[in-house]
């Protein structure tokens, strides 16, 4: 067993798990680590706490210092000097004419590296604009290409449900989200309903898809023949969440509304076999 602490350098970012030494810290507080990017500010988001040895990738780093309220100007000021940088950069993008969207830029806690976030459709010779870059900051430059989702994820805003975005508010991580789902959940494949902000099908669809797949398995498809205490019977409709089952009586004329508990109590026998 290990112990370890959680860190978040950004809002809904990932959680890196650090060496605590002796220090004991809570949930809020903030330390100074060190990670491949050089040294950073970052968020406790996990107090002490042991964890297998396979659960993590050793060696970890040692957190170097629980942060001061110097460190926290230190990152408003970094952020301030990120801002100018910005413009900086917009200003040298359109000097060089490069086909790129600015998208952020970031200092590290000990400004030895200034990162521009950037999006584009293709790859972009950016040499050039890396030593003007250099020139001005007189430090470590990083230009890194994003796509559209990290860059929602960067910006934030509100989506079609009204809420602040998933990526942006507590999603660390991005789920692999395919149209599948959306045809299991009887939504509709028009891509301006189902798509968020970047563009890319709504994060959101994964949610419940656990929950629509394991109905699926218990529910009878449309279209099968079953055998209710009424006679034999067509499925025409189901409600998946709710796990009802609508079915077409043709010797009765008439749809009868079943729940799957129901189905389930009659002993129903399938007629014809789903696979």
């Amino acid at each position: 067993m290990v112990e370890v602490i959680g860190v978040r350098f950004k809002k809904a970012g990932k959680i890196y798990y650090f060496d605590p030494g002796e220090q004991t810290v809570t949930t809020d507080d903030y330390v100074i680590v060190e990670t491949v990017r050089g040294v950073e500010f970052g968020k406790v988001v996990v107090s002490n706490k042991h964890v297998d040895d396979e659960d993590i990738v050793l060696p970890l780093k040692k957190v170097i210092r629980i942060a001061t309220e110097k460190d926290k100007l230190t990152v408003v000021e970094n952020k301030e000097t990120a801002d100018e940088a910005y413009h900086t950069c917009q200003a040298k993008i359109k000097e060089h004419e490069l086909d790129m969207n600015l998208v952020d830029v970031e200092y590290t806690f000990d400004r030895n590296k200034v990162i521009f976030y950037f999006t584009a459709d293709g790859r972009v010779d950016f040499r050039h604009l890396v030593k003007d870059l250099a020139s001005v900051f007189k430090t470590r430059i990083e230009l890194r290409q994003i796509g559209v989702r990290d860059e929602a994820k960067l910006l934030g805003g509100i989506g079609p449900c009204g809420r602040m975005l998933c990526c942006s508010t507590f999603l660390g991580d991005f789920e692999p989200v395919s149209i599948k789902m959306a045809k299991d959940q009887n939504l509709s494949l028009n891509p301006s309903k189902i798509s968020g902000l970047c563009g890319r099908l709504m994060c959101c669809l994964k949610y419940e898809n656990d929950d629509y797949e394991t109905a699926k398995q218990e529910l009878p498809d449309l279209g099968d023949e079953i055998t209710t205490s009424y006679g034999v019977g067509k499925v025409v409709g189901l409600n998946i969440l709710e796990r009802i089952i609508h079915v077409e009586l043709p010797e009765k004329e008439r749809v009868i509304e079943y729940t799957l508990d129901e189905l389930m109590e009659e002993g129903v026998i399938k007629t014809q076999a789903r696979d």
